[in-house]
């Protein structure tokens, strides 16, 4: 199965942080599709406060296919999301989170994260996500 990788976990990947994630993450390059997505580019690159590590960090995450996440089917999607798991008392913190959520459901994408907002698309409303 395709994988897409959140931020939560990109971040703790550039930041040397090893977790069953990250380390799942290093196996999967070279050996699966992994796409990156247009928001999740943009907040794993705008953390880096040095020009270096942003070069780097980007010159990497590039090599990897580029998808687009909003588009308004996706958009309208992400709020029925929203609207279905706050009727059944589940507060999502994040927008982008739910946009993500929503493109990997409708994608069939396996979900790489590390936040807990994430558990409940997967509980439900089918979110594949990557199990330890």
């Amino acid at each position: 199965m395709t994988l897409l990788v959140d931020s939560t976990v990109w971040i703790d990947y550039f930041n040397g942080v090893i977790t069953a994630k990250t380390e799942y993450l290093d196996s999967a390059v070279g050996s699966e599709l992994i796409l990156v997505g247009d928001l999740i580019l943009a907040e794993v690159l705008q953390g880096f406060r040095l020009q270096k590590d942003f070069v780097a960090a980007r010159d990497r995450l590039v090599k990897f296919p580029l998808v687009n996440i909003v588009g308004s089917s996706i958009a309208l999607k992400s709020a029925e999301n929203y609207r279905q798991l706050r009727s059944q008392g589940i507060t999502v913190r994040k927008t982008i989170d739910c946009l993500i959520a929503t493109y990997c459901i409708e994608n069939n994408l396996m979900l790489l994260h590390s936040d807990r907002d994430f558990d409940h698309f997967a509980a439900h409303l089918g979110l594949p996500v990557w199990h330890e």
